[in-house]
Parts: structure tokens; sequence; C-alpha cells
């Protein structure tokens, strides 16, 4: 299995469907702040959905059309990113985040998303990647800002989550734009 560190006690690596007892356990610590924004969360409420969940995206990634990536925090799993969304031949992607309070606030979720910026835009030679939030999601947008996206807009009452319909904010970055920022960090 690959590893890329992203801090000197941090590392990205493929979230996989016999790592589910360890996602599952995680969820459930991030369940609190998760539940309010992330939809598939939801979907893990036991290690049955768990399990569907971790196969959903392992079914994505043989079919080249999503990926899911965790973060290890001095081996413990604090959260994770992917590709909700991806679709080579249009060239978009979109990328998604989450994290319990033990992942917060070393700059893990940012690194994350640079290097699947990167692995989409500059190895895959995709055109266009996006960034889906609630716009009452500040910790989201404030990411989605600092890897250099720009807000597009707002798709009023967007989705059902938790009862209610949500409103969706859309950021994205063009290839030539991460390019043109990329060797910043």
């Amino acid at each position: 299995m690959f590893a890329i560190e992203i801090s000197d006690d941090a590392e990205l690596r493929p979230l996989e469907v016999w790592q589910v007892d360890e996602f599952f356990a995680h969820i459930q610590r991030a369940r609190k702040q998760v539940d309010r924004w992330i939809r598939f969360a939801a979907g893990a409420s036991d290690l049955n959905g768990a399990r569907d969940t971790l196969q959903r995206y392992a079914d994505r990634q043989a079919a080249d059309t999503g990926r899911l990536f965790g973060i290890w925090h001095q081996h413990v799993l604090v959260g994770g990113c992917m590709y909700p969304h991806f679709d080579a031949q249009s060239g978009n992607c979109e990328i998604g985040v989450w994290t319990e309070p033990a992942g917060q606030g070393h700059g893990f979720v940012t690194t994350a998303v640079r290097i699947l910026l990167d692995h989409a835009l500059i190895e895959r030679g995709l055109a266009r990647a996006e960034w889906h939030c609630d716009p009452r999601n500040e910790r989201s947008a404030a990411v989605a800002k600092r890897v250099g996206m720009t807000a597009e807009g707002i798709l009023r009452s967007s989705y059902l989550h938790n009862g209610e319909r949500q409103d969706m904010q859309v950021w994205a970055i063009l290839q030539d734009e991460w390019a043109a920022i990329r060797d910043e960090w």
C-alpha cells in the first residue's frame, strides 16, 4: 500500500473495505460534526452501512469515477478526502473532505486537498475541480479558498439532508489556475 506524507506524523492513504472497523470507529468519533454537513456519513450509521460506503467507493475506484482516502495522524484515522465524482472523459471532478476533532487545526485537510488537486488537474489532466459545501459551513469554504478555488455561486435548496432542504455553495479551480499557484506550497 502507498502512503503520502502530509506532515511529520500524518499521512494520506487509500481507505479500503478491509478497514471497515477502523473507518466506522472514526465516523463514530466524527459523527457529531460530520452529520451536520456530510450526507455520506449518515449512510455509515452501523458497521454494514460503513462497509457499504467503503464498497461503493471501491467500485467507483475500479470504474475510475471516484476514490476515497484516509488521513492518519499518529497511526489513527482522523479524517479523509475523496473524489465523490471523477469524470476523466468530461475533464471534471469534485473533491470532498471530512474530519473528526483530532484531525482539525493541523493543516492535514488542506494538504490532502492540494494532493488531490495535483493528481486530478496535473497528473490526470482534468480541466476543472469542484468543491461543494453548505454555505454555512465556514470551515469547508475556508479550505476551498485556501487552495485557490473561486466561489462560483449557491444552488438554492439543492438537496435534502437531515430532513430539510439545503443550499449548496459551489467552488471551483481550473487546471491553468492550479498550475499557476501550485508551486506556492
